[in-house]
């Protein structure tokens, strides 16, 4: 639903707060309707028709815990199931007001507000309540290319969202996360989304680059250039020139490889081997690395000014083991696609494969989950798959839970960098989300789960 069509409940026993919100959305909504006393609510949502409510979550000077907003909160949902509901708070109650989401609000707003953040919130609401809630898969389409990204667990849809707002800026990307994640597809998703969509996606494994080979694979050569040179060469920073340029494994190149590519970032022109002339390129940098970023923070081992220059945001995609909720999705999905490739149509988990997939660490992650159920498909006798159909790969690992401690130190990290950010943009929730590369609904979950 649109804003313009909505119809809409403030309540709020500051007069001054009725009266300036009645100016400013008379003319951006359908109809608005303001009310001092909550007692109200009922015989107001009996008689006429709300989209949504903004509610006040103090109605007490002398009491002021916020316990009325949630009071009155519940008692909307109760009449009223589904209308649409956000908080109106001072910045001292972001806690109570994370409460209230568990309770059932669509989102709150901190006093006092931006006239033009209020309105970009209430339009927000208005249209995810008219939507259908997404799938779990996330199809990112642009032109005759998609990817296809699945994952309904928290992590996930948070990646999604972050996509969505980075691929349309030329950003330089930085990937994080274990082997068999899903970092490529995550880089590919990017370039589909972006305004480079229809030029080249060009993917280099610089890991696997030899140093005699580095400079010709990326910046080209000319014949006679060196032995065996017998052609000119078109590099990989040319053959991108307009799109996207995927760096996979970044962080296994050396210190001597990292110079070169750094003046190459710099000075946004690539000189082949064999010539003196700089050939200028345009390209959208992405870089992915299975390294955590503590690692490559240490300049024994990597520069610190090359990460700055491709890490202007960056992307942590979490181990297979850490997203339980997304692996039997994951698997139908497969199990979909490699039941039509084997003409193997309608085949279906039984109760014990299902449960033996849950009970599995997966330490190769995405890609292994995907080669087990493309055997087990190929293996299963009948249109059902067993756990003895499942057979995981000796060449994986268990891999080693982090501590508790390293748990700890990881929370405390996060809660400190998110109390910071938000300090930073003065308890803007908005701006502070998006600062973090999360959606306010991610942030508001991390605020209830570190009690901020």
């Amino acid at each position: 639903m649109s804003l313009k069509k909505a119809n809409i409940l403030v309540i709020d026993d500051d007069t001054d707060v009725l009266t300036a919100v009645r100016l400013l959305l008379r003319t951006e909504v359908r109809d608005v309707t303001v009310e001092k006393n909550p007692e109200n609510l009922p015989s107001l949502l009996a008689g006429q028709d709300f989209d949504l409510v903004l509610l006040d979550m103090n109605f007490n000077a002398s009491i002021n815990t916020g316990n009325e907003g949630i009071f009155w909160l519940k008692r909307i949902k109760e009449l009223k199931p589904s209308v649409a509901v956000i908080m109106i708070t001072a910045y001292g109650d972001i806690d109570l007001a994370v409460r209230s989401l568990k309770e059932g609000a669509a989102d709150f707003v901190v006093k006092p507000w931006h006239n033009e953040k209020l309105l970009v919130t209430l339009d927000d609401v208005l249209k995810k309540t008219a939507q259908p809630k997404s799938g779990a898969a996330a199809k990112v389409s642009m032109g005759a290319k998609s990817t296809t990204m699945v994952g309904e667990s928290e992590v996930m849809q948070d990646i999604f969202y972050k996509i969505s707002k980075i691929a349309p800026t030329d950003a330089n990307i930085l990937i994080l996360g274990e082997n068999g994640t899903g970092k490529d597809l995550i880089a590919s998703a990017i370039h589909e989304q972006s305004l480079r969509a229809e030029k080249p996606f060009i993917k280099v494994d610089v890991g696997a680059l030899t140093e005699s080979l580095f400079e010709s694979e990326l910046f080209g050569h000319k014949k006679g250039a060196f032995t065996d040179a017998r052609e000119d060469r078109t590099g990989r920073f040319e053959a991108a020139h307009g799109g996207t340029l995927f760096l996979d494994e970044i962080g296994n190149i050396s210190l001597q490889q990292q110079a070169k590519l750094l003046t190459v970032l710099q000075n946004r022109h690539i000189t082949k081997l064999g010539t003196n002339q700089a050939v200028p390129v345009d390209i959208r940098l992405i870089c992915a690395t299975n390294l955590p970023l503590t690692e490559l923070a240490n300049e024994n081992r990597f520069r610190k000014d090359l990460i700055y220059r491709i890490n202007t945001v960056e992307i942590t995609v979490p181990p297979l083991r850490k997203r339980k909720d997304d692996i039997l999705l994951l698997a139908k999905h497969f199990a979909r696609i490699y039941a039509a490739k084997y003409l193997k149509p309608n085949i279906q988990f039984a109760t014990d494969a299902l449960e033996k997939l849950r009970q599995y660490s997966f330490p190769g992650n995405v890609r292994e989950l995907q080669y087990a159920i493309e055997r087990a498909i190929i293996m299963a006798d009948a249109q059902e798959i067993e756990a003895k159909d499942l057979l995981f790969s000796p060449l994986e690992m268990p891999v080693q839970e982090t501590s508790e401690d390293e748990d700890m130190k990881l929370s405390t990290m996060e809660k400190n960098t998110i109390l910071r950010v938000i300090d930073k943009h003065s308890g803007n929730i908005t701006k502070a989300a998006k600062e973090l590369g999360l959606t306010r609904t991610a942030l508001y979950r991390r605020l209830s789960k570190y009690d901020i």
